[in-house]
């Protein structure tokens, strides 16, 4: 069950105390609302904070009580419509092309206008720390160049190499066995040769800005003053290995602040067991296993409710009598009640299931999903269903979930363990310290 956490109590700081925090961030769905939550806990606590990034989140930022001023020289995204997604990873064909998809409209190919458009704003909002989304190389080199603190936050497990873990993409499970380790290194190597294909390209954009070259781009990422990851612990697969300036800061668990109201069309007597079904706030050419879904839990005994976010239209879905399917609801409500979440692994949607213990049926489709659904399998709390099974297949692991009382004894102490995480976040805490320690070397 979730219990709400705590909203940071707005303090009174004076000026002496007040620090500016830019945030650089990019529209890629879920990434946006742990984002939004740092910012919240930032000016509650009396801070200052300006975002840069795609227009389309300006009205989300300027609620969360943030200044807001868009990309200019990089691209920007005016919306959230399909057309105006920079990635269309749904149109990738392999690992590579989906690598170099990233390099192209994030890690690498828009770094110099990043950290230009970077570089822009601090002349206007002088900022004691710069915090990026880990996939932006562009403010990263922007605060090196200026003399800034630059924090790297990831909201999804950490994706960097790292011995001990299975490389990022493919969902391995961590290695037992040779050949299982000789698979997983041959990945790593040929994962870290695409993206060593863009070094020329991301030294010009750092010798552009009177910076030395660095032997690979993910050297950028050990150059950061700390990476805060946004996940819990106990659910990544973690390493004794990880750099120093790696920290597990907690999962953000609220539900986005434009999760509309719920009202349950279903008597409250109603016993059957609910299933909540969430494929994404953002596009991946989901509709067709969104309705598989519904086939499939169309043939049980159960409630579902099917969220689709704003990618998908509502009536373009099948139709089932114990289904309802709308745009939006608090994910954190329905999970009070819910015996199992269908969901294509997204770590948002995920963490919050296990948050409140409930065991997740994982249909990764891309992204992070492949690895966020090789933990939730590893730590016995859900299955994995390929996103192409039919509706058949679908049913006969929601039926296995909902039957098998080990996947709910898995969940609900993995769900204590990352909820205790999630309200003991230093993150905010962290961010400060980072600032203050930069004032005191600048003797301000």
């Amino acid at each position: 069950m979730v219990a709400v956490l705590e909203r940071e109590v707005e303090v009174d700081r004076a000026p002496a105390d007040r620090k500016r925090f830019l945030f650089a961030h990019w529209e890629g769905g879920g990434n946006t609302p742990p984002m939004l939550a740092l910012v919240r806990k930032l000016i509650s606590r009396g801070h200052e904070v300006r975002v840069i990034g795609d227009p389309c989140n300006r009205e989300e930022v300027e609620a969360a009580g943030a200044s807001f001023v868009s990309w200019e020289r990089a691209p920007a995204r005016k919306d959230k419509s399909v057309e105006s997604d920079p990635l269309r990873d749904w149109e990738a064909k392999n690992p590579p092309a989906m690598i170099r998809r990233l390099c192209e409209a994030l890690f690498v190919g828009t770094a110099l206008a990043r950290a230009q458009d970077v570089l822009a704003t601090l002349k206007e909002f002088p900022a004691d720390v710069i915090v990026t989304s880990e996939m932006l190389f562009g403010p990263m080199i922007a605060a090196e160049k200026a003399g800034i603190p630059c924090v790297a936050a990831t909201a999804n497990v950490y994706l960097f190499p790292t011995p001990g873990v299975p490389p990022f993409g493919p969902g391995f499970k961590p290695a037992k066995t040779f050949v299982g380790k000789a698979v997983q290194a041959v990945v790593r190597k040929m994962s870290s040769k695409v993206f060593a294909e863009y070094t020329e390209a991301f030294n010009a954009a750092r010798t552009a800005l009177g910076l030395e070259p660095v032997e690979h781009p993910f050297d950028q990422i050990g150059r950061v003053d700390r990476v805060l990851v946004q996940t819990s612990a106990s659910f990544d697969f973690t390493s004794t290995k990880l750099p120093e300036n790696v920290t597990y800061v907690g999962p953000e668990i609220e539900d986005p602040a434009w999760v509309e109201p719920w009202e349950s069309p279903w008597a409250e007597n109603d016993a059957r067991p609910l299933v909540l079904v969430g494929f994404s706030t953002t596009f991946q050419n989901q509709a067709e296993v969104l309705s598989n879904v519904i086939r499939a839990l169309g043939g049980l005994d159960v409630r579902a409710v099917v969220t689709t976010g704003p990618a998908i239209d509502v009536d373009s879905l099948e139709k089932a009598e114990n289904v309802h399917v709308c745009r939006t609801a608090p994910h954190n409500q329905l999970l009070k009640e819910a015996s199992a979440v269908i969901t294509h692994c997204g770590h948002g949607t995920v963490i919050r299931a296990l948050a409140a213990g409930v065991p997740v049926v994982c249909m990764p489709m891309g992204r992070d999903q492949n690895d966020n659904a090789a933990r939730v399998t590893a730590r016995g709390a859900g299955v994995r269903v390929s996103p192409k099974a039919s509706a058949t297949a679908i049913r006969k692991a929601v039926v296995k979930v909902l039957g098998n009382e080990s996947y709910l004894n898995a969940a609900r102490p993995l769900g204590e363990r990352i909820l205790k995480d999630a309200r003991q976040s230093l993150a905010a805490e962290i961010l400060e310290e980072i600032a203050c320690e930069a004032g005191v070397a600048r003797g301000t």
